[in-house]
């Protein structure tokens, strides 16, 4: 497809990033009300976590499938369905009756949040020439910021005065309004093969390496990393993963072409997404135990300040999205990365009582750099990936995303259970109650400070790893051009 013209794009443009801003306010404003959940549904607090597990492992899982699939047969219908999906599932998710059913119904959430998230930026590129690429992404990433600050705020607001019910209806409205505008909006994109080739074998191997990844990740604290249970998973995680690789390696029309490890620049931002993801995700997550638990502070004081590590990328999204344009990808993502950086290292100096300026000038520089860094790596990998590969490759650029993510909120568990018993940490965290003691609470900010401290190395090993990516810019890639795919 060639790239549109006038506002046709612009008007592409906005519905996929709707649709981005729909699917984070979801996940934000989910996270508010867990504790009107809990006491709505008389649930455990088990099962109010899998409401957020089992929507991350779900859209997890389906990104490359997803991705694959809008390859064979296009992407316009499967992403419309995205919307229909989500709003199902949140209508569902809001007459629950039972934390079990509320668990299934934000699965097929994440299905919907699945499509969402993989064929949006595919999309954006088919829509948008190459040299207007970072800027569209930009603007696309935005949709995130804005979601991050309007779903707490509007949470907060709807659970006060309508019910905890109300935070998952509110999506439902717009998420037909999307769907409905998509169908007039989005260009035609009909079936792009005579069969379905898909790679069911390959599907499987993968959904159950990811799948047991992810569960290990999310319940290894719980069930002990050594214990019979996650050795055994860790097993068949292994033996899945070597099966799927070499089902890959011989497959006709594989579910992952795995040619496109063979693009350096590919190669580097799949590592540099990971490790960055692993860096920055569990900021918020630590914080909240840093201010909530450490410092007793109310979850309204956390929220405001936590405003911003989000508010300053309103800004530099656009900037960076424009300067990967100008002068390419390659410095845009690694001055990212080095604020990111400093910006996490500076929160490891955090002090044992309230500052403003020790909490909000560090986010700021991350929020900052974290608008130079995303649009440049997610133009960088849709430039560098072939027009029929593109859904494949942007969903396992998410896929590598949420992994890190998840591999992120799992070392922070580590660090925040080493100064408090598992079940106070989670406590802590849903903004139940503070730690127990004064002991515990210089315990708990000494744990976040650590912990911060670690995850500075992430965006140290990030940067080295993204050194291949200033080769594909001097190869030619800073204009937009497609450098030789081949290391």
């Amino acid at each position: 497809m060639k790239p549109l013209t006038g506002g046709a794009k612009w008007s592409v443009l906005g519905v996929t990033t709707f649709g981005a801003f729909i699917a984070n306010v979801d996940a934000t404003i989910v996270v508010v009300a867990l504790p009107a959940i809990l006491s709505g549904l008389h649930s455990t607090i088990a099962t109010l976590l899998w409401t957020i597990t089992g929507y991350m492992l779900v859209s997890t899982v389906l990104l490359l499938p997803l991705g694959k699939l809008s390859d064979l047969v296009g992407r316009k219908t499967l992403f419309l369905w995205g919307f229909i999906v989500f709003a199902a599932g949140s209508a569902l998710a809001g007459m629950t009756p039972s934390g079990a059913l509320l668990i299934a119904f934000r699965c097929l959430q994440g299905l919907g949040g699945a499509a969402l998230s993989a064929l949006g930026t595919p999309i954006i590129t088919e829509a948008f020439p190459a040299s207007e690429l970072g800027f569209a992404l930009g603007l696309n990433s935005l949709a995130w910021v804005l979601g991050s600050l309007v779903g707490p705020v509007a949470g907060g607001i709807l659970v006060a005065t309508l019910g905890w019910r109300s935070v998952f209806y509110v999506t439902v409205p717009f998420s037909l309004v999307a769907a409905i505008a998509g169908w007039f909006v989005l260009p035609a994109s009909g079936r792009r093969t005579s069969r379905l080739a898909m790679d069911w074998p390959g599907l499987t191997l993968f959904t159950v390496a990811l799948t047991l990844l992810l569960l290990i990740l999310t319940e290894g604290l719980a069930w002990g990393w050594l214990s019979p249970r996650v050795l055994a998973l860790g097993l068949v995680v292994v033996l899945s993963a070597v099966l799927f690789v070499r089902r890959e390696m011989s497959c006709g029309e594989p579910l992952f072409d795995l040619r496109l490890f063979g693009i350096a620049a590919f190669r580097a931002a799949q590592t540099v997404v990971t490790l960055t993801s692993i860096g920055f995700f569990a900021t918020t997550f630590l914080l909240t135990f840093y201010l909530q638990g450490g410092l007793g502070q109310s979850p309204l004081t956390t929220g405001l300040m936590l405003i911003p590590l989000s508010a300053p990328q309103l800004l530099s999204s656009p900037i960076g999205g424009r300067l990967a344009d100008r002068i390419g990808s390659a410095w845009p993502i690694l001055w990212g990365i080095a604020g990111l950086g400093l910006g996490v290292l500076w929160l490891s100096r955090l002090p044992d009582r309230l500052s403003l300026v020790a909490v909000g000038l560090p986010l700021a520089l991350m929020a900052l750099a974290n608008g130079f860094y995303w649009p440049p790596l997610s133009s960088l990998v849709m430039k560098v990936s072939p027009r029929e590969r593109l859904g494949m490759a942007s969903g396992l650029f998410f896929t590598f995303r949420n992994i890190g993510f998840s591999l992120s909120l799992t070392l922070a568990l580590v660090f925040a259970e080493t100064s408090l018993p598992p079940a106070e940490a989670v406590r802590v965290f849903l903004g139940i109650h503070a730690a127990s003691s004064p002991t515990m609470a210089l315990a708990l900010v000494h744990a976040v400070r650590t912990a911060f401290l670690w995850f500075a190395l992430a965006f140290g090993l990030a940067i080295v790893a993204g050194i291949p990516i200033l080769r594909w810019h001097g190869a030619g890639g800073a204009a937009g051009t497609k450098a030789p795919a081949q290391t």
